[in-house]
């Protein structure tokens, strides 16, 4: 009787999943935009679920296979997918139509307390938030932080000088360390002796490493809010015990000690002591509470920790390759800590033209970000291919592809710092950070951390890069691109 049943449920469930591939095709053939066939009812999510391989490489394909469609639809269980390549029609999503594109595409629930986040949230409980922490990241805060940051990059100079045996790969886990140690000081206020002795890294570790339960549980959420939501499936719970209480701990103490330090947690005590924060222009307010303080503080740690890693890491993979470019980064350097007597400082980071170049050349060869998610809040249509857009689809926008395609860059494989120097780079395809109204938040941030580490680094040592058999590859994630299979060598440099 039992197996009678199962039977019977497995033969409704594929009759439904067949129907539903069927309806996904005539849905998107009836708008005129091509259709994704390879799976018409879970699309590329199911490829990535049961692959390999990163989800911006099964994207990546696809644009490729679609070359000359402007816009690509793909198998849904219930919300629609549309993956959009042209960059006009991009634009008009992140910039142009914003107002009904201007949700994340990802479903929180109020209860998953650190998804509660900037990143994640949409509507107006994003526009009040991005408006109050904006702030943050002004010059002047960049400039009172910068000193945290060097002091943390020297950190691990030393670190490494002491243990000689580090010098010779896992160059990533180090720079992760020094960017964990960084952000929690600079932003957060928070120290601890040693930067390769942070409670931080291993939460972050946890919240960002896939699992077979985090795969499944993205792949839900991107194909049916529906079933994410009945599920109740949570992003960060098992981050909740140790980061909300840390956070609170943090602005109590600050709050007794009444100093200040420029930094978040400063932010955070502002936004409290002023009570509800309120939106001028439309009136909605929301309570400043413990936990949605450390909602953002969550989101601004994991997304200056691991972007902020692999951005410096691509650079240095790419310099480690070409010993020329590498040595007229070291030149520059050794002449602005020259000029600045052996120290940097925020304005001398920013004089580094050069090496910002390599920076920019690194990001767009291995953007930390494959690929952006949106999704249409409102019945739009986009200009290129005049292809409608409903309310509740769900958007991808390549990163990655627009980068490697030889239409907006030459010779896309070639690392060519100098690209940028000579003024060929269109904003409309270079987006490390994103693009439009939800750009990074902390991308300014971001640039000067890779770049300060970057100077130390290189003003010490030298690199060289080794790719083992097989050539590089990169890890199965769900929107970050990670290489492995490679690593780089630090050789110390005589001066």
């Amino acid at each position: 009787m039992l197996s009678t049943a199962i039977l019977a449920i497995t033969i409704v469930v594929l009759i439904l999943t067949y129907l539903r591939g069927k309806y996904n095709e005539y849905y998107w053939k009836k708008r005129g935009a091509a259709f994704y066939k390879r799976n018409k009812t879970f699309g590329p999510l199911w490829e990535y679920l049961i692959g390999e391989r990163p989800l911006f490489q099964v994207f990546n394909e696809l644009y490729w296979r679609y070359e000359k469609e402007p816009a690509v639809g793909l198998g849904s269980f219930d919300s629609h997918g549309l993956y959009v390549k042209d960059p006009t029609n991009i634009q008009f999503i992140a910039q142009t139509d914003f107002q009904n594109f201007n949700h994340r595409g990802v479903t929180v629930l109020e209860e998953d307390y650190l998804a509660n986040n900037v990143l994640f949230l949409h509507g107006q409980k994003w526009k009040l938030i991005r408006q109050k922490w904006t702030p943050i990241f002004t010059t002047a805060k960049l400039k009172n932080m910068f000193y945290i940051i060097d002091k943390s990059a020297q950190d691990l100079i030393e670190h490494l000088k002491q243990h000689p045996e580090k010098l010779s790969g896992n160059t990533y886990e180090n720079l992760s360390h020094f960017s964990t140690a960084a952000l929690a000081a600079a932003v957060f206020g928070i120290t601890t002796k040693s930067t390769f002795d942070s409670p931080f890294r291993v939460m972050a570790k946890q919240a960002l490493t896939p699992t077979l339960y985090s795969n499944i549980r993205f792949a839900i959420n991107s194909v049916s809010d529906k079933v994410s939501q009945a599920l109740r499936l949570k992003f960060f719970k098992d981050q909740e015990s140790f980061f909300i209480p840390a956070i609170k701990k943090v602005i109590k103490q600050r709050k007794l000690d009444n100093t200040k330090r420029h930094d978040f947690i400063d932010l955070c005590v502002e936004l409290q002591n002023n009570g509800p924060m309120i939106d001028q222009e439309t009136g909605y307010s929301m309570e400043p509470t413990d936990e949605l303080m450390a909602a953002q503080a969550f989101f601004f740690f994991l997304a200056g920790v691991d972007p902020t890693t692999a951005g410096t890491f691509g650079a240095l993979f790419e310099l480690g390759r070409h010993p020329e470019i590498q040595k007229r980064v070291q030149d520059e350097i050794d002449a602005i800590f020259e000029k600045y007597e052996g120290k940097l400082t925020y304005d001398a980071i920013m004089e580094m033209k050069f090496t910002d170049c390599v920076l920019n050349e690194g990001l767009r060869l291995h953007p930390p970000i494959g690929y952006n998610t949106r999704q249409c809040v409102k019945d739009s249509v986009l200009p290129v291919g005049n292809v409608p857009v409903e309310e509740g689809v769900k958007i991808f926008t390549p990163i990655y592809e627009l980068h490697h395609d030889p239409k907006y860059f030459p010779e896309p494989d070639r690392f060519d710092p100098d690209r940028f120097a000579r003024g060929e780079v269109n904003d409309m395809t270079y987006m490390p950070f994103g693009m439009g109204k939800r750009l990074c938040i902390g991308a300014r941030y971001a640039r000067m951390q890779i770049l300060t580490m970057s100077a130390h680094l290189l003003r010490n040592y030298s690199l060289v890069t080794h790719i083992q058999k097989g050539g590089a590859q990169f890890k199965k994630e769900q929107f970050q691109v990670r290489l492995k299979n490679c690593d780089i060598e630090l050789i110390p440099r005589q001066h």
